[in-house]
């Protein structure tokens, strides 16, 4: 996964560190060869690409982002994607249920 978004390298690796699952719906990453829509890419929770803090960046697999799209998070997690896969605001990772205290 190259990281196109100017993130920090030392950011870069300590958010690899933190979100070794989806974020969003806790699956493990595939290889892209594996599966396109279960491999890792990068999500900007605040759909604001200039927002490069640890509290806005993650990784979530390409399925749920693009299921996310630019749709404000609270929004999103009322979609018929995430009901189906049983995504909650309190099934996600804690990175995320930060950002639903804060008003996304």
């Amino acid at each position: 996964m190259a990281n196109n978004w100017n993130i920090p390298a030392e950011l870069e690796k300590e958010i690899r560190e933190r979100d070794k699952v989806c974020v969003y719906c806790g699956n493990e990453f595939l290889s892209h060869k594996v599966s396109a829509k279960a491999s890792a890419s990068w999500e900007h929770i605040i759909n604001d690409a200039s927002i490069i803090t640890r509290e806005n960046i993650c990784l979530c697999c390409r399925g749920c982002n693009a299921s996310k799209g630019q749709k404000q998070l609270s929004v999103w997690l009322q979609t018929n994607y995430c009901k189906e896969r049983g995504i909650t605001p309190e099934s996600v990772a804690p990175i995320i249920k930060q950002a639903i205290a804060n008003g996304q």
